[in-house]
């Protein structure tokens, strides 16, 4: 984790609270403000990113196109075409579908406490990401993401897990991605 990085608190209702240093705030277990991105290809698979076994937590786990927390006075949309860029390599609009929060305490010590705001897209440009971030990445149905949960849950970070009936929520009702 970089130095000087924060996050912004917010209550349940995503009001801001203030920032707080961002591996603070996972110590405490500081309710913030966070999004998620799953990006499509034309295929309707869902792109995967392992994320880099250095992480600060959920290293080597497998999760969506990307996440991560917005800078204060940062429009989250803005933060997820930036992270999905400083991540994965490229560019793609995101759209916003909705928002959930989870608490996860970690082994380590750090506990994931987030307002989670959940973006898709559609792209088939081939990743070229970012190494200090992403171990590997891989194009799966969903379907087969659902089958390896069921299977391996271990092998996927805990958000993904959480949210992604959700996922698929939106998509089966017939809405676009």
């Amino acid at each position: 984790m970089s130095k000087n990085e924060f996050v912004v608190l917010v209550d349940e209702h995503d009001n801001e609270l203030g920032v707080l240093d961002k591996l603070a705030a996972h110590r405490i277990g500081a309710l913030h403000r966070a999004f998620s991105v799953f990006v499509f290809n034309s295929k309707g698979e869902l792109l995967l990113q392992q994320r880099a076994d250095d992480k600060y937590h959920s290293g080597g786990l497998w999760s969506n196109t990307c996440c991560s927390h917005p800078a204060k006075g940062e429009a989250i949309a803005d933060a997820a075409r930036r992270r999905l860029k400083e991540e994965m390599g490229f560019e793609c609009e995101v759209f916003f579908k909705f928002i959930f929060s989870y608490r996860i305490e970690f082994e380590n010590g750090l506990t994931e406490h987030e307002l989670d705001h959940v973006y898709f897209g559609i792209c088939d440009e081939t990743p070229t990401p970012n190494s200090s971030e992403v171990k590997n990445w891989r194009y799966i149905s969903l379907p087969k993401l659902q089958e390896e949960l069921a299977q391996s849950p271990e092998k996927f970070t805990g958000w993904i897990r959480i949210c992604l009936p959700e996922v698929l929520k939106k998509i089966n009702h017939g809405n676009n991605l």
